[in-house]
């Protein structure tokens, strides 16, 4: 898809962060027509991970940056700083004075508010969203920014996409069930199923 049209997510890939706010805010940006663009998308071993991850965000006008989890939980236990680091390469070629970069636009998500303000407070003034790590809310969240910044109005209430969200999720493991003929079979799918494969899921059924 165009440059216009793509946006690129800065996020956790942990299991738990993949199926309760990385998948919703996969189906919204489909839904509305728009192309998630993610790092996971290709698994090239002879590619530099971050001469990747800055292609794609070089092709994205919108972006998603994700800084709930950016600190330890334990003792012993490192930061990290993969999500900031790349919300500053995306920082950079927006005031890089390239005249298309300059056009980007930003969603930064957070768990606790002012929680980023701990690990990177020269981000203080930004319009900063809160999901609180629930589903429920992320929906919130990518309304208000639709609306707000990408100027999508007459959108569904997000609770009523929050339910056809869990709708959609519903009506997949169902028709996998009826192709597989196996529970197991069709969770195990749905349980293993690439960011790719699960956006094309989305695309077929809206």
């Amino acid at each position: 898809m165009s440059f216009e049209k793509s946006v690129f997510i800065n996020c956790p890939f942990d299991k738990s962060y993949i199926d309760d706010i990385l998948k919703p805010i996969l189906y919204v940006l489909v839904k509305n027509g728009f192309n998630p663009r993610l790092s996971l998308e290709v698994s090239d071993s002879g590619q530099v991970r971050l001469q990747k991850i800055t292609g794609i965000i070089k092709t994205c006008k919108y972006s998603i940056h994700d800084l709930s989890i950016v600190k330890s939980k334990k003792a012993k236990e490192f930061a990290r700083m993969n999500m900031p680091f790349e919300l500053g390469i995306d920082y950079g070629l927006r005031n890089s004075g390239i005249s298309k970069l300059g056009e980007k636009k930003f969603l930064i998500l957070e768990a606790v508010k002012y929680d980023y303000m701990k690990a990177i407070s020269d981000i203080n003034g930004f319009d900063i969203k809160v999901h609180s790590n629930e589903t429920e809310k992320i929906f919130d969240c990518l309304y208000s920014w639709l609306s707000e910044t990408l100027k999508i109005h007459k959108q569904d209430p997000p609770l009523k996409i929050f339910y056809d969200f869990i709708d959609f999720n519903t009506s997949l493991f169902k028709e996998k069930v009826e192709e597989l003929h196996s529970d197991d079979l069709a969770k195990n799918y749905i349980d293993k199923i690439s960011i790719p494969e699960y956006i094309e899921e989305i695309r077929e059924r809206i």
